[in-house]
């Protein structure tokens, strides 16, 4: 089950995406479309986001794998389905073949979030974990799929995979015809290959732009293709895909204007904009558009730009800590370690210059044996929650002239 296929490939059509927009209708959620102010006045563009993360599944993946399996025969069905994917494609290929009564086998990296794992087993899959990524999986799911004879259901590299993906974009401009600009993640390349079909049909002066994470970005050098990628881990896992499928790559290649490229740092700050902001809870993968849109500013100020939300399944405990990096990186939660000498009031002092300052004490730690350079004197941390940097600042500043203090 290759990733690439190196044979002339059709070109998936308009028709063909409204034809699975028909056809997918009854057993996908048709998520709503918003304006969000919020993001609007941060980044100066008037954002639209359409909420993919509402899907039963939690991703626009379902929509492809309704489609494919929409259209198997009844031979095909009887046969099973076999797929390969880090979770958001498992569970719409697990919910659909819940659905229409096929057994499905999903294929699983051994690292993917137990969150995924978890969701997939609970609509009846057999889910086998095997290999460190996406390719390695590949290798053990092409072996499955030649001893049981089950059908494939690509996660991106099959054009009525792309076709469903791109019946996204249709409802999008139902709903926001007014964007000029959509800003979409790129892993496989589906979803993009989706969307580029819509917008060149229906909308060519809508600028396509894709995005992509560092550590996968074999597109980084666009139009050139087939980049290196670096690998290994990342928040954005759901597009942590090294090397684009030959449908999608025909889908997109000469409809869109441009890839962009963003890091980690800033898709975790995307993931707590969109919890703040928008209300929103994001995974990696979904939060790389607005991540774009705010590490470049002067090139969607004044834009009207759609993000589709491609996908809400992150973990809880990541989500949690994501949002607190965030935050200590913000300043608008701050680390202060204190060099005090031991003696009674010392604690209650600096907790009342906190509150005066209207800083809300988060946690206290307070260490005398091992962690003061001396036995008269204790180390104290405090964790502080400030209203913004500003505040911060003049919460350290004002305890800076009374105490030995740092921020870690």
């Amino acid at each position: 089950m290759s990733d690439v296929l190196t044979s002339t490939v059709p070109v998936v059509t308009i028709q063909d995406i409204e034809s699975a927009h028909e056809r997918i209708a009854s057993t996908v959620v048709r998520t709503p479309t918003i304006t969000c102010p919020a993001l609007s006045r941060l980044t100066g563009a008037e954002i639209t986001l359409k909420l993919e993360n509402l899907q039963a599944i939690g991703s626009f993946k379902e929509r492809g794998a309704a489609n494919k399996m929409a259209l198997l025969t009844a031979e095909e069905r009887a046969r099973g389905v076999i797929t390969v994917s880090a979770g958001n494609h498992a569970q719409g290929v697990a919910r659909q073949a819940s659905l229409l009564g096929i057994d499905a086998t999903i294929v699983m990296p051994r690292f993917t979030p137990a969150s995924k794992v978890a969701a997939t087993q609970a609509w009846g899959a057999n889910v086998v974990l095997a290999g460190d990524d996406f390719a390695q999986a590949c290798v053990t799911a092409e072996e499955l799929q030649k001893t049981e004879g089950r059908v494939l259901v690509h996660p991106f590299n099959d054009p009525a995979v792309i076709a469903g993906q791109g019946t996204a974009a249709l409802e999008l401009l139902q709903d926001a015809p007014q964007i000029d600009t959509v800003v979409v993640p790129v892993g496989g390349g589906g979803l993009i290959g989706g969307f580029a079909t819509v917008m060149a049909a229906l909308r060519p002066d809508v600028e396509v732009i894709g995005v992509q994470v560092e550590a996968y970005a074999s597109l980084a050098a666009f139009p050139t293709e087939g980049g290196p990628t670096l690998g290994g881990s990342t928040i954005a896992e759901g597009i942590a895909v090294t090397t684009m499928g030959e449908h999608c790559l025909n889908a997109f290649r000469n409809r869109i204007s441009r890839i962009l490229v963003v890091n980690e740092l800033q898709v975790e700050s995307a993931i707590t904009t969109l919890a703040e902001k928008a209300k929103q809870v994001c995974e990696g993968a979904g939060a790389t558009g607005l991540a774009a849109v705010i590490a470049n500013p002067d090139l969607f100020k004044g834009r009207k730009v759609a993000l589709p939300l491609s996908g809400g399944n992150i973990n809880a405990r990541i989500l949690a800590n994501t949002i607190l990096r965030s935050l200590l990186r913000d300043g608008r939660i701050l680390r202060l370690i204190f060099q005090i000498p031991d003696r009674p009031g010392m604690l209650a002092d600096i907790s009342a210059r906190i509150g005066n300052y209207g800083g809300n004490i988060i946690e206290v730690s307070h260490h005398r044996l091992f962690a003061s350079p001396s036995v008269q004197t204790a180390e104290l941390v405090v964790m502080i929650e400030a209203r913004d940097t500003e505040h911060a600042k003049q919460i350290e500043t004002d305890l800076s002239r009374h105490y030995i203090v740092r921020r870690d």
